[in-house]
C-alpha cells in the first residue's frame, strides 16, 4: 500500500474480466440502441435531414483527434503516478490537461467555424432551402467541440484510476442518447437544428457527469484549479505520438476502398466494404481488452517488469484462445450469411473478400496487446514511427495485389499489413519485455494451427462439410488452447473468474462503482 491507501499491486484476472465487460457493453449497446433507432429516423428527418445529420455525427467523431492524444496521454502519466504512489500529482496534472484541450478545442470550433458556409454552400450538394439550417446547424456543432475534446480527459483519469464500470454506466445511456436524441424531437419538428441542439445537450449532460465523477474519484480535485507548466511537455510529446497513430490507423482501414474504386470500379467497392464493415465490428474485443490493460502497464511496468511481461503474454495468448472460434464462424458460414441478408450476388462476390478480412482481422486485433504496451510504458513513438513508415508501402502492396487479384487481392494485402505489423511490434515489444520471447514458439505453433483450420474450413465447399470441419476445429483448438496455449496460471484465472458468480463478488463489484 501507498501513503494514500491505493493498491500499487497489478489487478487479478477477474477484475481485468470484470473491466473488459464493461467496456464491450459500453461499446455495443449504443450500437444495439442504433440499430432500432435510425430506420424511424430516416422516415421522420428524410433522406436529405438524415444524410446531413450522419455528416453532424461524423464532424463530431472526426474533431475528436483535436485533443492531440492528451486524452491517451494523461491516461499513461496519471496511471504510472498512482503505480508510484504519486498521487499529490493528479490535481496539477489533471487541470494542466483540461486547459490544454479546452484551447484545443477551440482551435477545432475556430475551424469548423470557418468552414462551415463552404461546407453548407459548395462542399455538399445541399438544397438551397435547407442551406441556412445546415450552417447553424455546423456551427452548433463548432461551439461543441471544446466540450466534447474535454470529454477525454475526464475519461482519461477515470480509467488510470480503473473505474471502468462508472466510465461505462455513463457511456451507455449517453452514447445511446446519440440516436434516442432525434427521435425525442421527431413529433415537435422535423428540421435538423433542434435534433442538433439536442445532440449538444447531450454532450453538456455527458461531460458533466465524467467531470462529477471525475472529483469524486479524486477528492483533491476539489481543493481548487492548479497549473503545472513543467506536466506541459510530456504531455504534449506523448499525445503528440499517440496522435500520429490516431491519424494514420483509421486511413489504413479504409485507403483500401478509394484505391478499388479507382484502379476497378465503384461497384466493386460495394462488395469490398460491406465486408469490411462486418469484419471490423471485431475489433470491439480487443479494444475493449486493451482500454483496461493499457493503464495497467503504465502504473506498473516501471516497478513490476516481470509481471507486467507476464500479463502482457498472458493477455495475447487469452486473446487468440478467445477470439479465434467466432473468427472459425464467421468464415465457416459467411456464405449463408450473405445469401441471406443480401442476396446470392453479394454471397458469391463478398464470401472470398470476407474470409481475407477476417483472416487479417485476426492477426490485427492481436497487435492491440503490444501496440497499447509499448505506449502503456512510455514509448508511443515507436508505434507512431512504424506507421509512418507502414503506410505507404502499405498502398504500393495493395495497389499491386489489386492489380494482380482484383478485389480480393485488396483483402490479401489488408492481411499481410496485419501480419507485418504485429511481427514489427512484437520484435519491439520483446525488447523492452524479453519475457516474451519465451513465448513466441507458443504463440507461432497456434498461428500456423489456426491458419491450418481456417484454410480447412474454406476448402470444404458444401454446407454439411464446413459444419464437419468447424465443430472438429473448435474442438482441436479447444484442447489445443486449454493445454497448450494456457499455462497453470492461465487456467487458474479462468475458473476464478467463471467462480466469480457468489455474493461477495456482486458486493465488490457495487462497492467499486
Amino acid at each position: 500500500m501507498t501513503a494514500e491507501g491505493t493498491t500499487t499491486s497489478l489487478p487479478g484476472g477477474k477484475r481485468i474480466a470484470r473491466n473488459t465487460l464493461w467496456n464491450i457493453i459500453g461499446l455495443c449497446a449504443p450500437i444495439l440502441v442504433a440499430v432500432f433507432c435510425i430506420p424511424p429516423m430516416i422516415r421522420g428527418l428524410g433522406n436529405d435531414q438524415f444524410g446531413l445529420l450522419s455528416l453532424v455525427w461524423m464532424l463530431v467523431g472526426y474533431f475528436t483527434i483535436f485533443d492531440m492524444g492528451i486524452g491517451r496521454a494523461l491516461t499513461r502519466i496519471a496511471a504510472e503516478r498512482i503505480g508510484q504512489g504519486r498521487e499529490q500529482d493528479l490535481p496539477a496534472l489533471f487541470w494542466t490537461s483540461c486547459v490544454i484541450m479546452f484551447v484545443l478545442g477551440l482551435v477545432a470550433t475556430a475551424i469548423v467555424w470557418m468552414i462551415s458556409p463552404w461546407l453548407a454552400t459548395s462542399a455538399l450538394r445541399v438544397p438551397v432551402e435547407m442551406q441556412a439550417e445546415t450552417l447553424r446547424s455546423f456551427r452548433v456543432v463548432a461551439l461543441s467541440l471544446p466540450v466534447v475534446v474535454m470529454t477525454a480527459g475526464m475519461i482519461g483519469i477515470l480509467e488510470a484510476r480503473q473505474r471502468f464500470g462508472v466510465i461505462n454506466l455513463i457511456r451507455v445511456p449517453l452514447g445511446s442518447f446519440t440516436f434516442i436524441g432525434p427521435l425525442l424531437v421527431l413529433p415537435f419538428s422535423k428540421s435538423l437544428f433542434p435534433v442538433v441542439l439536442i445532440l449538444l445537450a447531450g454532450r453538456l449532460v455527458e461531460w458533466l457527469s465524467y467531470f462529477v465523477m471525475c472529483l469524486r474519484e479524486v477528492p483533491e480535485l476539489r481543493h481548487g484549479f492548479r497549473w503545472s507548466s513543467k506536466e506541459v511537455k510530456p504531455l504534449m510529446c506523448t499525445g503528440g505520438w499517440i496522435t500520429v497513430s490516431t491519424l494514420i490507423m483509421p486511413f489504413m482501414v479504409h485507403i483500401d476502398r478509394f484505391l478499388i474504386g479507382s484502379l476497378l470500379t465503384v461497384g466493386a467497392v460495394a462488395y469490398y466494404a460491406t465486408a469490411s464493415e462486418i469484419v471490423v465490428k471485431l475489433l470491439v474485443f480487443p479494444r475493449a481488452w486493451v482500454s483496461v490493460l493499457f493503464p495497467t502497464f503504465a502504473a506498473h511496468f516501471g516497478q513490476r517488469q516481470g509481471q507486467t511481461s507476464d500479463l502482457f503474454a498472458r493477455s495475447l495468448g487469452g486473446l487468440m484462445g478467445m477470439l479465434l472460434p467466432v473468427i472459425l464462424l464467421v468464415v465457416a458460414f459467411a456464405p449463408e450469411g450473405f445469401r441471406l441478408w443480401l442476396g446470392a450476388d453479394f454471397a458469391v462476390q463478398s464470401t472470398p473478400i470476407m474470409r481475407w478480412l477476417t483472416t487479417g482481422i485476426f492477426i490485427y486485433c492481436l497487435t492491440y496487446i503490444p501496440f497499447s504496451f509499448l505506449q502503456g510504458i512510455g514509448r508511443p513513438d515507436i508505434p507512431a514511427r512504424i506507421h509512418l513508415v507502414e503506410f505507404p508501402l502499405f498502398v504500393v502492396l495493395a495497389v499491386v495485389m489489386i492489380r494482380a487479384y482484383g478485389v480480393s487481392g485488396a483483402a490479401m494485402a489488408w492481411a499481410i499489413r496485419a501480419l507485418l505489423e504485429f511481427l514489427v511490434m512484437l520484435y519491439f515489444s520483446s525488447r523492452f519485455a524479453p519475457v516474451i520471447r519465451r513465448y513466441v514458439v507458443r504463440w507461432a505453433v497456434c498461428g500456423m494451427v489456426a491458419f491450418f483450420m481456417i484454410a480447412l474450413i474454406v476448402s470444404c465447399g458444401p454446407l454439411v462439410a464446413r459444419c464437419l470441419a468447424v465443430t472438429a476445429s473448435l474442438a482441436a483448438w479447444a484442447a489445443l488452447a486449454w493445454f497448450y496455449l494456457f499455462d497453470e496460471a492461465d487456467r487458474g484465472e479462468l475458473f476464478k473468474i467463471v467462480r466469480a458468480k457468489s455474493k461477495s463478488e456482486i458486493i465488490e463489484v457495487n462497492t467499486e462503482l
